[in-house]
């Protein structure tokens, strides 16, 4: 027996156009969610030419016109599901550093997290598709800016909370990590290198990102209360 499939809208709430417009937004988004959970595994696995629309939909337990409603097309679900997961590493990777004390313990969190997940390659290949479907350039600089902006403000906080001095300023420190990342994981993913060698080499390339020694010639960054130092010294972890 074929699976029973979810339609795109709720049933109106008779008598109540504003609650039938909402259970309609809900269950909209609902089928968003599952579309793009679905194509995230499938595309990871056989890539974006290896899966079909029918597949997404049977993924998903929808028709494969609710994929051509809410998508329009393939290559444009592929770029939202590999945004939307490179935004969950992201989260993932500031919630694994909240647990540390030290920068360097601070800095390894940020770096095991996103290594151990091949969702930074599934995000390269986005990259590497706007080039052909520009149309699709703008989620993806979307996303950017909001992983560096978050970043940001994750590393200024714990540099505030912990009294850490930072080698950079935040949002170079971010943009640098990230960068980072995708680099080295489209290299390791190429050359076939394991979660732990990619980590290790990022590691090794991005050293020491802030330092526990009280700061001496150090400027304040206005409005982040977070101290810069001008000359990075000896760094004592």
């Amino acid at each position: 027996m074929a699976p029973k499939r979810t339609e795109t809208t709720a049933e109106p709430l008779a008598g109540d156009p504003k609650h039938a417009a909402r259970a309609t937004r809900t269950a909209g988004r609902r089928m968003r969610s599952l579309l793009l959970d679905g194509a995230s595994r499938l595309f990871k696995a056989r890539g974006l030419a290896g899966t079909s629309i029918s597949d997404i939909a049977a993924a998903a337990d929808a028709f494969p016109s609710q994929i051509t409603y809410y998508f329009r097309t393939k290559e444009a679900l592929f770029v939202e599901a590999a945004c939307r997961d490179m935004l969950y590493v992201a989260r993932a990777t500031e919630q694994a550093a909240l647990r540390t004390e030290t920068p360097r313990d601070y800095t390894r969190a940020l770096v095991e997290t996103v290594t151990a997940t091949d969702s930074v390659a599934f995000f390269a290949e986005a990259l590497a598709l706007t080039r052909r479907r520009p149309d699709l350039a703008p989620l993806v600089e979307r996303t950017i800016e909001r992983l560096h902006a978050e970043g940001m403000r994750a590393y200024a906080e714990q540099i505030e909370r912990h009294g850490w001095r930072s080698l950079r300023d935040p949002d170079a420190s971010s943009r640098r990590f990230w960068a980072l990342a995708i680099g080295v994981m489209v290299e390791g993913f190429a050359m076939g290198r394991s979660s732990e060698e990619m980590a290790a080499e990022m590691l090794r390339v991005l050293g020491d990102q802030a330092t526990t020694k009280a700061a001496g010639n150090a400027l304040r960054l206005v409005g982040s209360g977070v101290t810069e130092e001008t000359s990075e010294g000896e760094n004592e972890t």
